[in-house]
């Protein structure tokens, strides 16, 4: 393991550039190398966020997403494609590492919770030094933009990636009190579909781009569009029981 060189892997939160923590605006400030994730053609949400907090002298790295909704995540194009993006993004960190230069990843929201950085982290941290700084998540930022709390007392919150089949949804959302469906984007049809038939359409919030200058929040019953934003959150709060 390298003694010199760190791999952070920076939260940035869901957008609000005044939900970052002190800490991850201490270690951008001061990084020699930036690393980030990004579509082709576009700044990414993570490197918008930390521009005003980015140390001036700091060498920057893009990395550009091969694809991102272009192919299902079931298509084996897919899985090959992106294992060797990923090895690719991490043997040049690794060559920056190795040169004694320490290198912070950008990442909206948390790095561990449906983050790209923990496929670098994966093939990195047994190797060298490494610290993840946690972030605002996109879907607390999305509850408390709402007005909605989400969850008291013994409720189960369960957190849905729309990208499920509907009859996993559909059982997911029977078996919970609370929940937050992620990755809506072209899944809305599919999850609408899936809380009308669990009887939840009329506790279900649509929230576009939480804390962002875009954001948008409407009930879901009152959505008529079949997709909805890259960045978009369906919440169910709980709190049905008298407490």
């Amino acid at each position: 393991m390298s003694a010199v060189a760190k791999l952070y892997g920076i939260g940035l939160g869901p957008g609000d550039p005044e939900l970052i923590t002190l800490k991850a605006q201490r270690l951008l400030a001061s990084a020699p190398v930036t690393a980030f994730f990004a579509k082709q053609g576009r700044l990414g949400q993570a490197r918008t966020i930390a521009t005003p907090h980015l140390n001036p002298e700091t060498r920057e790295l893009r990395f550009d997403y091969p694809f991102t909704v272009e192919i299902a995540v079931t298509d084996p194009r897919y899985v090959r494609g992106m294992e060797t993006f990923y090895d690719e993004c991490a043997g040049k960190l690794a060559a920056i590492l190795d040169a004694g230069d320490d290198v912070a990843v950008l990442c909206e929201g948390d790095p561990f919770f449906y983050g790209s950085f923990m496929y670098l982290y994966d093939r990195l941290h047994h190797r060298y030094a490494s610290e993840v700084v946690p972030g605002v998540t996109g879907m607390s930022a999305c509850w408390t933009r709402a007005g909605a709390p989400i969850a008291h007392g013994d409720d189960v919150l369960t957190v849905l990636p729309g990208t499920l089949p509907e009859d996993a949804l559909l059982a997911r959302l029977n078996a919970t009190d609370a929940a937050v469906i992620m990755k809506v984007g072209r899944n809305l049809a599919k999850v609408r579909r899936a809380l009308h038939e669990a009887g939840l359409m009329e506790r279900a919030i649509l929230v576009e781009g939480g804390s962002m200058r875009t954001e948008r929040i409407r009930p879901l019953a009152e959505v008529t569009e079949e997709t909805a934003g890259y960045f978009s959150i369906v919440l169910i709060p709980g709190r049905q029981r008298v407490r």
